[in-house]
């Protein structure tokens, strides 16, 4: 069969042959639809995201929708290695695939289910938001943090905070206050404070880095009484930031991580699963351009700020 294979350390995928899988107790097979060229997609085929496995060759893609023999539209998450989602066919455990709700078509699911999950499981599984709250997303130009703000919304924030360098893609959010992330990092801070001001009840990180210590020094230095939930999603700008040990103990910052580890399967079947059954009542949606595979050679390694979905025909 075909797929986007990964062939050694610090290569691109190619499009080429992959031996067929053979289905075992306990699992489906999927004929493979769609997947989507994620960040997730992208480390772990790089080996650089701390759940790759190492051992080469393997298929690249996280997460995908397909249909089983009997036609059943299915979502499927993480593949056992040296599978991927970007193959033509791939079997997948029980609890790690899902029935597609009839009101999202198989590309607008792959889309935003890797971006859309992730919010998702942080606000529900890691923060428990509560309606009335307020949430600021830190990186809220990107495909996860578009989708943050709206999931927010939809799961009753009161208010929503949104961050990025997009001044176009922020000012478009629809958040209730936008902050403009820019080289001067102090005035970042001084802006985000004045937020805190008003109370902020969760953060979601989608960067990390620089941003984020400005965020939890924001938060440490305004005395509003309202305990902040820190929930680190991401790491676009950096995977390593040096706090001040006072953050934690003069304010009331309660630092989280969300994502593969620090949530069971069970917990991010459950929260991609909510969120595609609520995708549309929450107007969830992403503009992509679906490529067919045969092309991933030329697609992987663009920057052009794209969302591209991989289709198998």
């Amino acid at each position: 069969m075909k797929a986007a294979v990964v062939l050694g350390a610090g290569q691109n995928p190619s499009y080429g042959d992959f031996p067929e899988p053979i289905c075992k107790e306990n699992e489906v097979k999927v004929n493979v639809i769609a997947a989507a060229l994620t960040p997730l997609a992208k480390a772990r085929a790089a080996g650089t995201h701390y759940s790759s496995g190492g051992a080469y060759p393997f298929v690249a893609g996280a997460d995908g929708v397909g249909h089983l023999d009997d036609g059943t539209r299915v979502f499927f998450l993480l593949p056992k290695p040296p599978q991927g989602a970007m193959a033509e066919r791939i079997t997948v455990p029980n609890g790690q695939w899902l029935r597609l709700p009839d009101s999202i078509d198989d590309l607008s699911a792959a889309s935003i289910a890797n971006a859309g999950m992730s919010s998702w499981a942080a606000l529900v599984q890691r923060a428990r938001i509560k309606s009335g709250q307020a949430v600021l997303v830190n990186g809220a130009t990107g495909a996860s943090g578009q989708l943050a703000v709206r999931i927010a919304r939809h799961l009753g924030a009161s208010r929503v905070i949104a961050t990025g360098r997009n001044e176009k893609v922020l000012n478009a959010l629809g958040a209730d206050s936008v902050v403009l992330l820019s080289e001067d990092i102090d005035a970042f801070e001084a802006a985000v404070a004045e937020q805190f001001k008003n109370g902020i009840d969760i953060v979601l990180d989608y960067l990390w880095g620089a941003s984020a210590r400005a965020i939890l020094l924001a938060a440490a230095k305004i005395q509003s009484g309202t305990p902040t939930r820190f929930v680190q999603i991401g790491s676009v700008t950096g995977e390593e930031v040096s706090l001040p040990a006072r953050i934690l103990r003069s304010s009331g910052v309660e630092m989280l991580g969300s994502g593969i580890g620090s949530l069971s399967l069970e917990q991010l079947m459950l929260s991609v699963s909510e969120m595609l059954n609520e995708a549309s009542s929450a107007q969830l949606s992403l503009e992509y351009s679906a490529v067919p595979l045969i092309n991933v050679g030329s697609v992987w390694g663009l920057k052009d700020g794209r969302r591209y979905i991989f289709t198998m025909k």
